[in-house]
């Protein structure tokens, strides 16, 4: 059977082919502009080192931001440092994200050194606050200074701001130097100046950047008001995030100077527990502040023979401390806390601690060694024991009140007492110890009781007054 030819068939067919290329052609990854869409925006506070729990943080914000297809994530970053981190994971996160990545310094104040700043240049679009500092890029990790070659930290900062449509030369001046927002906006080093983070989410309104799944167009913001009143502001949900408890704990014990505090503190509260032989809550207060900044040491460029001399130090102030003074042992352990103390870090000076931290904590040590935990030895060790029958006789002073029941100190030790006569005996008067009954002294005030008490049979609680005759 023959077929008719139907021009009217044909047309339609070539139609739905025309419409079926320019839908191909218009897709993501094909060259054509992308809308951002309104799907929400995330923004990742990344405050102080960029270290292993602030690095999980960003890595996973941009993979939540690519899973959820949100708009964008806005990093707004504060940082001086980089420990325990390989930037390079980062970098190559944000140049994978078919979502942009927006990078803002800031607040007013905050910087951006070290591996901050190359994320700074990665992210595919830069700002940073008025009064904040951009660089130094080099080094850009402080524990593993000589990780990166300055000539190796500027390649890639121009490398990164050339693929992101800024200067490369701008960008390299930020390898050994520090330049505020308006040179480093003038060097074109980033896209701009904004002093909140509102107004970097609504100036991104009708931008195009390029991210792994090409050009996209960001829709970020809206016109509410009229007149004087009018104003933009951002046109989707912006959510916030940051460290949760357990990744601010673990941040707080990768900063070198918590670690060592934390480190000296533990071992004095282990000392202690070992001379007062209490309970053991001295000891486990102390063993957590060890393992916690066993914690820190462990992504920190700790020199063991430095931990070495700290461990000495403990020790000689211990041996010390037990004999009751000061003596060779306390001259060793202190020159070993002293040197253990400054030579306890490598990596870039920039991470060691504080000189009046170094410091104060040493000063607190042997303090607490030499004239806290001594006198506590002879406090502990020293209280006398007294038998039932030799206390008949001693003198003592009331701690509490007695009347007719109190509380009486002798030779140290304090004692439940009973006061045998009608007058009450008030705290701070001394008293007599005229018998014991059980754990409890019968006692009289020192003035109007009877000098002959031996020979007489003292008045008990419950019992007949004696025989008039």
């Amino acid at each position: 059977m023959r077929h008719r030819f139907r021009p009217t068939r044909l047309i339609a067919a070539l139609a739905l082919l025309a419409w079926g290329a320019a839908t191909l052609a218009l897709a993501p990854g094909a060259g054509a502009q992308e809308e951002s869409g309104r799907r929400g925006i995330l923004v990742v506070q990344v405050d102080g080192s960029i270290d292993p729990p602030n690095a999980e943080l960003v890595r996973d914000a941009i993979a939540r931001v690519n899973d959820d297809r949100l708009t964008m994530v806005v990093l707004q970053v504060d940082s001086k440092a980089t420990v325990d981190t390989p930037v390079a994971d980062l970098v190559r996160a944000i140049r994978r994200s078919r979502v942009p990545v927006v990078a803002w310094v800031g607040p007013p104040g905050a910087d951006a050194e070290g591996g901050a700043a190359v994320l700074l240049e990665a992210a595919h679009a830069a700002f940073a606050a008025p009064g904040s500092d951009l660089g130094p890029a080099h080094p850009v990790r402080l524990d593993d200074p000589d990780v990166s070659t300055r000539a190796q930290v500027r390649a890639e900062l121009r490398g990164l701001a050339a693929t992101n449509g800024r200067d490369p030369d701008g960008a390299a001046r930020l390898t050994t130097r520090s330049l505020s927002p308006g040179a480093a906006a003038a060097a074109a080093a980033i896209d701009g100046v904004r002093p909140t983070l509102g107004e970097t989410i609504v100036s991104l309104d009708g931008k195009t950047v390029r991210t792994a799944a090409g050009d996209v167009e960001l829709s970020t913001a809206k016109v509410i008001g009229e007149g004087r009143d009018r104003r933009r502001q951002p046109n989707q949900d912006v959510v916030f995030d940051s460290l949760g408890i357990g990744g601010q704990v673990q941040h707080a014990l990768l900063r070198p100077a918590t670690a060592y505090f934390l480190f000296i503190a533990g071992l004095a509260l282990i000392v202690f527990e070992f001379f007062a032989a209490s309970v053991g809550f001295a000891a486990a207060v102390g063993g957590i502040c060890v393992i916690g900044a066993g914690y820190g040491f462990a992504g920190l460029p700790v020199r063991w023979w430095a931990l070495a001399l700290l461990l000495l130090a403990s020790f000689g102030f211990a041996i010390d401390a037990q004999a009751g003074g000061l003596g060779p042992w306390t001259a060793i352990a202190g020159a070993a806390l002293v040197a253990g103390s400054i030579f306890l870090y490598g990596g870039a000076p920039e991470l060691w601690p504080a000189w009046w931290l170094l410091a104060l904590v040493v000063l607190g040590a042997f303090f607490f060694y030499a004239f806290a935990i001594p006198p506590f030895i002879r406090a502990r060790f020293s209280t006398p024991t007294i038998g039932r029958e030799g206390m008949v006789g001693e003198m003592g002073t009331a701690a509490v009140g007695v009347d007719p029941d109190g509380v009486v100190e002798i030779r140290g030790a304090r004692w439940r007492a009973h006061s045998i006569g009608a007058t009450p005996i008030a705290a701070g008067d001394p008293v007599r110890v005229v018998a014991v009954t059980g754990v409890v002294l019968e006692v009289e005030p020192e003035t109007g009781g009877a000098r002959d008490y031996r020979d007489r049979a003292p008045k008990r609680r419950g019992s007949a007054s004696p025989d008039p005759s």
